[in-house]
């Protein structure tokens, strides 16, 4: 069971006031402050300050707040692991991207699913910072992201590049152009994403290493909804930097442009992030499967996923099937098929009498 203060702590840090906590969590406000008091004493820690009519947690009290998410989620998915497994059913929560959302990933999600019965598949769509929060907190198993990956600390699978454009309406006078240059598009009206998009801060700090700002520019608008930006650039409204793998099915249809911008190759990569507690590890069990069967049956299942991303992205971009990505999307499901028959028998043989925490 999970102690009790450590709910009333994270309901301080939701609500930011101890009133509105013990309102939530329906117990006076003199429980909660003795909560916090107890853990603070336990822990031998200050946990909050007060900044004016603000709770601000210290530095410690940052380190707490994170294991309380940390041990409260992983709870809540053992909780749920018991049932699917009674239910004989494995559920995956993966982390997306707004711009993962708004290409060609929930549809390979929803295949693969559907190709793989027994399987759940929950799709949360945030930020890439929150996004590495809700990994190392075990709220979600996989992420999808772009960018390099910021933390060595989490395992990761390269799993395509995208590039960034200049995505212009048809009847554009750019949109007859192969290339624009930074002085045409300082002159359009300019529809960008909002300042936590990982799209946004990628073309500014390409700016920023070529002497300029979004100042430069006359930005009209900033948009989080990518299917928005697309609406606006259809008609007229003003240009936007996307990328490209959002802008296929439009291109496909011949809705919108997009062109490379003279100086800016804004090139990222894509990967398939997940937890480092699965990475093999020797004899870490004495009994039942060990952490390596473990490890290679989520890999499998990790790079599965990559193979179905890859295969499905390629054939988007090109319309052409690779004979030997075919090749290995058809047998990696198989190999990760093998692997959970074989972890599922070797469970029920043996009891493990280790837990592998980190």
């Amino acid at each position: 069971m999970i102690d009790a203060k450590l709910y009333t702590l994270l309901a301080v840090v939701e609500f930011n006031s101890y009133t509105r906590a013990a309102e939530h969590l329906s117990l006076t406000q003199p429980a909660v402050t003795q909560h916090i008091k107890q853990l603070e004493k336990e822990l031998n820690i200050k946990i909050f300050n007060r900044v004016g009519s603000e709770i601000k947690p210290t530095n410690e009290g940052n380190i707490v707040i994170q294991y309380a998410r940390r041990n409260i989620a992983l709870y809540q998915r053992m909780k749920q692991s018991i049932i699917d497994e009674q239910r004989h059913v494995r559920r995956l929560t993966v982390g997306i991207t707004h711009t993962a959302e708004s290409n060609a990933v929930a549809e390979v999600l929803g295949k693969y699913s559907s190709q793989n019965p027994g399987i759940i598949i929950t799709i949360i769509s945030d930020s890439i910072d929150n996004l590495y929060d809700m990994l190392k907190n075990y709220e979600v198993d996989l992420a999808v992201v772009e960018g390099k990956v910021k933390d060595t600390s989490i395992n990761s699978l390269l799993l395509d590049t995208d590039s960034l454009m200049l995505a212009v309406s048809n009847n554009s006078p750019l949109a007859k152009k192969s290339m624009v240059t930074i002085n045409e598009l300082k002159k359009q009206p300019l529809i960008l994403r909002g300042p936590s998009s990982g799209t946004r801060n990628l073309f500014t700090a390409h700016l920023e290493s070529n002497n300029m700002s979004l100042d430069d520019f006359n930005v009209i608008l900033e948009v989080d909804n990518i299917a928005t930006i697309k609406d606006l650039i259809r008609r007229d409204i003003g240009v936007s930097i996307l990328a490209r793998s959002v802008c296929l099915d439009e291109l496909k249809k011949g809705k919108i442009t997009v062109l490379p911008i003279e100086n800016l190759s804004m090139i990222r990569e894509i990967n398939i992030l997940y937890h480092s507690d699965f990475t093999p590890y020797k004899d870490t069990c004495r009994f039942g499967p060990t952490w390596s069967e473990v490890g290679a049956l989520h890999l499998c299942c990790v790079i599965s996923l990559s193979l179905h991303f890859l295969v499905f992205l390629r054939v988007r971009q090109t319309e052409q099937m690779v004979d030997i990505c075919l090749m290995l999307y058809i047998i990696f499901p198989a190999i990760f098929c093998g692997f959970k028959s074989y972890a599922f028998i070797r469970s029920k043989r043996y009891i493990s009498n280790e837990v592998v925490a980190k």
